[in-house]
């Protein structure tokens, strides 16, 4: 008689000082730094809505703001965001993530939680936005390869569906964001989708 043991993958997030590290069966996953909301002095959310996951739309935005090189510059920005946005009625900032030019991904309202930053796929889509105003030209390097980052880290911690479409917001509302310039390079990202 053979015994057959069944071998379970399991993903494990933990929070630590710095990142979200996440591992799957004893592997690191290539995620991106993420700054937790604590640590850019964010504000406790009034409510939290949770999303069905994995989530089928990714939508990319720009902030229209003042660009960031450093945390220190990141994190007092999005502050004023989450402000703004609070100060609108809304119980959290708008978006899941934000992306500075430091490299750094900025947990917004975070995974498979309900954001308001496109109206019609804020249940059943992550927005993700670049900080600053990328009318022109485009983010640094380094913030487009954390953002292709943070989208397979979505996929691999089962937040994103394997199959998700990606937007820019210019395609579902009425708004030039993120910016020509963006909307060109995430074109030629995997999952793009030139309808939602």
């Amino acid at each position: 008689m053979h015994d057959f043991f069944v071998m379970k993958i399991f993903v494990l997030c933990v929070l630590t000082f710095t990142a979200i590290i996440c591992v799957e069966s004893g592997k690191k996953k290539d995620c991106p730094t993420i700054k937790s909301k604590r640590q850019w002095s964010g504000v406790v959310a009034k409510n939290i809505d949770y999303q069905t996951i994995p989530v089928q739309y990714v939508v990319i935005h720009h902030t229209v703001s003042q660009e960031c090189n450093s945390f220190a510059e990141c994190a007092t920005i999005i502050q004023n965001i989450q402000s703004y946005h609070m100060n609108l009625g809304y119980s959290d900032i708008g978006y899941n993530f934000l992306i500075g030019n430091d490299g750094l991904v900025y947990e917004g309202c975070g995974w498979h939680k309900i954001g308001a930053h496109t109206y019609g796929y804020n249940r059943n889509g992550t927005g993700i936005a670049f900080v600053g105003d990328f009318t022109d030209k485009l983010p640094s390097r380094k913030a487009l390869n954390a953002a292709k980052k943070l989208l397979q880290c979505g996929v691999a911690l089962g937040e994103l569906g394997p199959r998700f479409k990606l937007l820019a917001a210019r395609q579902v509302s009425g708004t030039i964001s993120p910016g020509l310039p963006i909307y060109g390079e995430i074109q030629e990202w995997d999952n793009w989708s030139e309808s939602a």
